[in-house]
């Protein structure tokens, strides 16, 4: 892989409305912000991280402020709020942060490992040299059988069971990792251009916190880890 300029975009927020303060809260050891942080800085290829937020000051409290590696960018009023696309606001560090690479990903996704990280971009890199694809979003594969809400069938035939790992594979975007250029992402606004390509994640990794259920299912996945050596706080 060519030498690229690969920035990192981390946006993070103050508020949080289904678990409040979330992305400060204390998640087994360290606040949840730190775990996907020190995943990116671990990763050598990833040049600088961007933090594009409306919460400067509890970075501070928390010990984080602008280093050669890590860059805090205060968030513009006009698109500060729970109803603004998170596209405007990676818009605004496309528009004036350079890169030839943006890895965008979450404080919620605190098991995501930078070894998984690590696979994308070199999956991507491989596809724009390439010319096969002009993004990169993570996904679950899924083989389960599905219903609607009236109880009939979408994906399977009742009256011929199969097994389940015979059928059709779905795949669910879980938000851990998207990955784009400043070509593809001015075609659609988006962080998913116009012929993207996917990457399974493992499934271990692939916790997107959003709710109380998920905070405390990524707690007992952690703690899992940390009792089998796999990370350390």
């Amino acid at each position: 892989m060519s030498k690229r300029r690969i920035v990192a975009l981390l946006p993070m927020k103050a508020n949080s409305s289904r678990v409040p303060g979330k992305n400060f809260k204390d998640f087994c050891g360290k606040p949840l912000f730190r775990w996907i942080l020190d995943s990116l800085l671990a990763v050598k290829e990833i040049d600088q991280i961007v933090i594009n937020t409306d919460a400067r000051d509890i970075l501070a409290e928390n010990g984080l402020v602008d280093t050669d590696r890590v860059k805090i960018r205060d968030r513009k009023p006009e698109i500060c709020g729970d109803d603004v696309s998170m596209n405007i606001v990676l818009g605004d560090d496309v528009a004036n942060v350079d890169a030839d690479i943006y890895l965008m990903t979450h404080t919620t996704n605190p098991l995501l490992s930078s070894t998984t990280m690590r696979k994308a971009i070199q999956q991507y890199a491989d596809a724009l040299d390439a010319g096969s694809a002009d993004s990169l979003f993570t996904v679950n594969k899924i083989q389960t059988r599905f219903y609607r809400e009236d109880c009939s069938p979408i994906n399977h035939d009742p009256d011929n069971l199969i097994p389940t790992q015979n059928l059709e594979p779905w795949y669910e975007e879980n938000s851990n990792i998207y990955l784009f250029n400043r070509e593809s992402f001015a075609k659609t606004n988006a962080r998913i251009g116009k012929r993207p390509m996917m990457m399974i994640t493992p499934a271990m990794e692939s916790s997107d916190i959003d709710t109380p259920d998920d905070w405390d299912r990524a707690v007992v996945t952690t703690h899992y880890f940390i009792q089998k050596g796999l990370i350390e706080v």
